[in-house]
């Protein structure tokens, strides 16, 4: 039998509803999201609405009150999904799968948390350590990707800039054993540009604001987002946001890396890379010979580059400046006008995005 909420919270199930309009439904819709309400079923599909607070509905109780429980015989919550999902893997031995889809500010990312913190919780043994390692790293997983691969837009503070397909592996006895993440459409265009009011990927103020004095002066950064080109494309005044201290979350993003298994050495990979794409926004280029040619008029950043990618400066310059053309069997090279010139530098830190976003992902294996 479906459970029934109090009329004052509107209907829990959309197809209850008296009239089926797109009036009837938005007009429920705002009730139950006036009463904070924000989870409401269509048949067994769940409609989330993001509440922009925090709400105290995912406690142990509540993962008491949806554990084992068919989807209707509590109000609609994220949990009932969740756990229909697994019963349903553990019932039927076969794989199942929980799909979050919505537009940018929907709650994707922290709806996907908030699964596998329920996975985590229902599997939870504490004799079984290596079951609890196992959750614990697919939570802190969520820690590198966002900060690689999340970022402030006017509609969202955290919003993913990437797609993402999470897989999760039980045993016969439903206690998961390992997974992997995939991923897909990485928005690089965002490293060297953000519209007005947004912000590059975390990772690059974090890194930033960490406060590490040792680490940013091995990196020859300083301490300040609105100093750097791919960092305060966005507005300078934007740098720095409420309610996102990063500080904090870059020690939480270390603390992550420690705990996936990222070594003292990979992580100095990473960090010289994302060093190197902030240092790639600060190369100024200009012409040269009528506009044929474009030259760095500040060299010694390429040096700073190539000592961070342990190659040579040159190499960096020619990246910039050079263009190979194959003909036949003959490798050609003809120098960039100033306008390639700055479509190589923002292609090239594309590609480092690219990279250490990739290299996160590698390490995100968990058996």
């Amino acid at each position: 039998m479906a459970f029934l909420e109090s009329p004052e919270f509107g209907v829990g199930d959309f197809i209850l509803l008296e009239k089926v309009t797109e009036l009837d439904f938005l007009a429920n819709m705002k009730l139950r999201f006036q009463k904070d309400r924000i989870y409401t079923y269509i048949g067994e599909t769940l409609v989330s609405v993001n509440p922009y607070k925090l709400l105290n509905i995912y406690t142990e109780n509540e993962v008491k009150e949806y554990r084992g429980r068919q989807v209707f015989e509590r109000p609609a919550h994220i949990y009932a999904i969740a756990d229909a999902a697994y019963q349903s893997m553990l019932r039927r031995r076969q794989d199942s799968c929980v799909v979050i889809s919505g537009e940018s500010g929907a709650g994707k990312t922290e709806a996907s948390k908030i699964v596998m913190r329920y996975l985590s919780a229902v599997t939870r043994h504490s004799s079984q350590k290596e079951i609890e390692r196992v959750n614990g790293l697919l939570i802190d997983s969520n820690c590198v990707l966002e900060a690689f691969g999340n970022a402030k837009t006017t509609r969202n503070d955290n919003s993913s800039r990437f797609g993402k397909y999470m897989d999760i592996n039980f045993d016969f006895k439903g206690d998961p054993l390992g997974g992997h993440i995939s991923n897909y459409l990485l928005e690089k265009a965002r490293v060297v540009s953000q519209q007005r009011g947004e912000r590059n990927f975390h990772i690059f103020y974090q890194l930033l604001m960490g406060k590490d004095a040792a680490l940013l002066k091995a990196l020859h950064l300083e301490a300040d987002p609105g100093s750097y080109v791919y960092t305060c494309a966005g507005g300078a005044a934007n740098c720095q946001v409420a309610g996102i201290d990063d500080k904090k979350n870059f020690q939480e993003v270390r603390s992550a890396m420690n705990a996936i298994g990222f070594q003292p050495e990979e992580q100095q990979v990473l960090w010289r890379l994302v060093a190197a794409t902030i240092h790639l926004g600060e190369v100024q280029l200009t012409s040269a010979d009528d506009g044929e040619k474009s030259v760095v008029k500040n060299p010694a950043q390429l040096k700073v580059i190539a000592e961070l990618l342990g190659t040579d400066s040159a190499v960096i310059e020619k990246a910039l400046t050079v263009k190979l053309v194959t003909r036949k069997q003959e490798v050609i090279e003809t120098f960039h006008k100033f306008e390639k010139a700055l479509f190589a530098r923002e292609a090239l830190a594309k590609v480092f995005s690219g990279v250490y976003f990739w290299h996160s992902l590698l390490e995100l294996d968990y058996f």
